[in-house]
């Protein structure tokens, strides 16, 4: 299994993955085309904070179920533990030392019309409905 060790910009946060890194994706959701990450999706199990946990403050959103991890020194955003699949995380790739991102195949995502609360949620959406408190 290959490992790929990460951090943030200030290299406050440090991380690992043992992961194989098959696919890219990106989404067109208000926070993800912001932030303008480019994603892997991992495994819990695949990634340890190896540093600077008590760094990582928690966004939250909508359900309240995604949880998004930014460095509070630099600001970088590190990964998320996802709502449709919460025994999983995206890993932002630019994080990663020694990946090259233009060696794996990129697919973009639905974000934008994936809110599953509210007058405009739609059923197809995976994951847990309620708000998370």
């Amino acid at each position: 299994m290959p490992t790929y060790r990460g951090s943030c910009h200030c290299g406050a946060v440090t991380f690992r993955i043992d992961a194989v890194i098959d696919e890219l994706t990106t989404r067109d959701c208000s926070l993800c085309r912001q932030r303008n990450a480019l994603m892997t999706k991992v495994h819990e199990s695949a990634l340890t904070v190896l540093g600077g946990e008590d760094l990582l403050p928690v966004y939250e959103w909508n359900t309240h179920r995604a949880k998004h991890f930014f460095c509070s020194r630099c600001g970088i955003y590190i990964f998320h533990r996802k709502r449709a699949a919460p025994d999983h995380f995206g890993i932002n790739v630019f994080c990663l030392e020694d990946f090259d991102p233009g060696s794996v195949p990129v697919r973009a995502t639905e974000g934008v019309g994936m809110s599953v609360v509210g007058p405009g949620a739609r059923s197809q959406w995976l994951g847990p409905r309620e708000i998370e408190r």
